[in-house]
């Protein structure tokens, strides 16, 4: 599956502590389109060019993935 580009949220929903980003809190790098900043960049953390989309994890909508993000977030 192609990354749904403005979707933005695996860059909003998960925590990224080698960012001290919290879960469902905006990326810092996230940009007004909802995409990465710092993406193909060796300042880019391993675990967010690790990700990789998926439908079942993403969904068939930006709202789906937020949701589904979200959950894992909370269960894991």
């Amino acid at each position: 599956m192609e990354c749904r580009l403005g979707c933005g949220a695996c860059c909003v929903a998960p925590s990224i502590s080698s960012l001290k980003k919290a879960a469902d809190v905006r990326c810092e790098y996230l940009n007004e389109q909802n995409l990465c900043s710092i993406f193909g960049k060796p300042e880019r953390p391993k675990v967010c060019s690790d990700f990789k989309a998926d439908k079942e994890t993403c969904g068939s909508s930006n709202e789906q993935a937020m949701a589904n993000l979200i959950y894992l977030e909370a269960v894991t």
